[in-house]
């Protein structure tokens, strides 16, 4: 029998199979063609792990009925990437809550685990201000602040992923400040405020005795 260490928890594991990051899950005909994948990887998994599709915020409409994105029917957990504050309301924090508060209320009628896979703003290290306005490391905080205060007051969302661990290079673009600068810390591993705001968050989460070896 092979050696298994006694702590297993910084192993890495499967949860569930990802059909499709950010496709376009609201057209038709995208019911059909995504069945027959997730269909194939049920078949292919003996151990029946859940399957998700990621989806994108181009296509979602908060005042939308879910079933109008297929991943409703398909998909055992919900997984989102949502960037109200940013791509959507950008600058304008309470308005962007409440069109997340929208389509979070939606989503709960449907009864399923959700987990938001992808969410941030672009920040640059260094800029502040006396308010929190988009690029300042104050917008960031504040950013994930109103996403967080959200995500907590409703039970059936699972799981959060901010976007991204560091700051990584892209093509140029009007959004695009010398790169994707959504990072929490800059390319060269320097921590901005937001890392600061999330250690404090993370720490207040149980650990429900999960550091403790097993027997």
């Amino acid at each position: 029998m092979p050696y298994l260490p006694a702590n297993l928890k910084n192993y890495a594991c499967v949860v569930m199979w990802s059909i499709a990051n950010e496709p376009d899950s609201s057209r038709e005909g995208a019911y059909e063609y995504f069945a027959s994948l997730f269909s194939l990887a049920r078949k292919l998994d003996p151990q029946s792990q859940p399957c998700t599709l990621v989806s994108m915020q181009p296509f979602a409409n908060p005042d939308a009925e879910p079933p109008a994105d297929c991943t409703c029917q398909l998909s055992d957990v919900i997984c989102l990437n949502r960037y109200y504050g940013w791509y959507t309301a950008g600058g304008d924090l309470a308005s962007a809550e409440e069109l997340l508060r929208r389509e979070l209320d939606r989503w709960k009628a449907l009864g399923k685990p959700l987990i938001f896979t992808e969410y941030g703003a672009d920040t640059v290290l260094g800029p502040q201000d006396t308010l929190p306005t988009p690029y300042t490391e104050e917008y960031q905080v504040e950013y994930y602040r109103m996403n967080n205060r959200v995500f907590d007051q409703y039970d059936f969302v699972v799981g959060e992923q901010a976007w991204n661990f560091a700051d990584f290079a892209t093509s140029p673009s009007l959004l695009r400040v010398q790169g994707n600068r959504k990072g929490l810390f800059t390319r060269d591993r320097r921590p901005k405020l937001a890392a600061h705001y999330f250690r404090q968050r993370w720490h207040q989460i149980p650990d429900f005795d999960y550091k403790n070896p097993l027997p």
